[in-house]
């Protein structure tokens, strides 16, 4: 709900999507990565970072953000909604949170300095329908991680949470300390696990960021990793999809809210711009940086028919769109207040404008098409 204003995820609309998909699959059976030069290079690299779900979306472009920082991502997935192919720069252990054994062997066989933590469960919609695997999945697979860090010694932790956690605003942009009041088990269990690293600070010196997205968008403007879910839930992956003909049409649930055009307003951020946040993060905990929730976000909101106009721009492709009925609990307006976030870490967005965003994401939906 929060992250995907204006996606169609009827069963009809998502079955040419869904050939990109398998044709990513294939791309990786083809192209098997060879684990044995990523080891090599691992002896040779700076500091470890543990980072769970790091063959995901914002995950594996963090990897990649910290291999150019000179440090040796390790990344701990269990490939569920993540993809082989965006493992690329540090060692890869396939495995679940819940499976104790196997995080405990990695940890200690790799003994990581920190933690970046993207595992997650992620879709608004499906935590509706299967709340308890959601709880399983993130609260119950976090609790498994953090009672290992404290045996481990605690390495400083930085948590990808969600503005999920706020629920339905109050004011706009939203500040950090705005009323946690989440309206879906997703956001509910971001909100539980960002507790739990609030209470653990004093009780066992585990310190953490918590990082609070908006809506992650855009891809690595190399190429080289992009955003692919299956189903496809975002906005401007269906966008583009459609400009590619893989998608019927976009469809527009409600215009009818209270914004200039009538189409619901959300902040998006460059997943490239997300990936810096987490390495400000990590070397703020490093450097002994106390606790802290940070926003992340463009402090800039677009509608749903800005996206759709300024992809038709870049593309140079007329997108077909549709209008539905709004979708019950979606709030007219999302966008951060992000300057917490620039004082605390010296952060600020630097591709998160709509042109730059989505001429990053179209160069990765071409190569995916060809």
């Amino acid at each position: 709900m929060f992250g995907a204003p204006g996606f169609d995820d009827s069963e009809k609309r998502n079955i040419n999507h869904r050939g990109i998909f398998s044709q990513a699959r294939a791309v990786e059976a083809a192209r098997p990565i060879d684990f044995g030069n990523v080891m090599a290079e691992h002896e040779t690299t700076g500091k470890t970072v543990l980072v769970t779900g790091g063959a995901g979306y914002v995950g594996s472009h963090a990897c990649k953000a910290l291999r150019a920082a000179g440090y040796t991502p390790v990344v701990f997935d269990d490939l569920s909604t993540g993809h082989a192919w965006a493992v690329k720069w540090g060692p890869f252990v396939e495995g679940d949170l819940l499976d104790r054994g196997c995080l405990a062997d990695c940890l200690a066989r790799h003994r990581p300095a920190a933690v970046l933590h993207f595992a997650a469960k992620a879709l608004v919609g499906e935590s509706v329908s299967d709340p308890l695997g959601y709880y399983r999945n993130n609260v119950a697979g976090t609790l498994c991680l953090l009672e290992l860090l404290c045996e481990s010694g605690a390495p400083p932790l930085v948590f990808s949470s969600t503005c999920a956690t706020y629920g339905v605003p109050q004011q706009v942009p939203i500040p950090e300390d705005h009323p946690q009041a989440p309206i879906n088990p997703y956001g509910a269990t971001k909100l539980m696990i960002e507790r739990m690293l609030q209470d653990l600070a004093p009780a066992r010196g585990l310190r953490s960021v918590a990082l609070r997205y908006f809506n992650a968008a855009g891809a690595d403007p190399e190429a080289e990793i992009g955003e692919l879910h299956d189903p496809e839930p975002h906005l401007i992956p269906n966008v583009l999809a459609a400009a590619l003909g893989r998608l019927a049409e976009v469809t527009i649930h409600g215009e009818d809210y209270d914004t200039p055009d009538g189409t619901c307003i959300r902040d998006y951020i460059h997943v490239m711009d997300l990936a810096e946040a987490h390495i400000r993060a990590l070397e703020y905990l490093l450097a002994g940086g106390a606790p802290r929730a940070l926003n992340l976000g463009s402090g800039e909101g677009a509608s749903v028919r800005e996206v759709i106009a300024a992809a038709e721009r870049v593309t140079g492709r007329k997108i077909p769109v549709a209008v539905g009925p709004r979708r019950p609990g979606d709030p007219d307006r999302l966008v951060a207040a992000p300057a917490r976030a620039r004082e605390v870490l010296g952060w600020h967005t630097e591709r998160s404008d709509l042109p730059t965003l989505i001429a990053d994401a179209w160069r990765w939906h071409e190569t995916q098409a060809s």
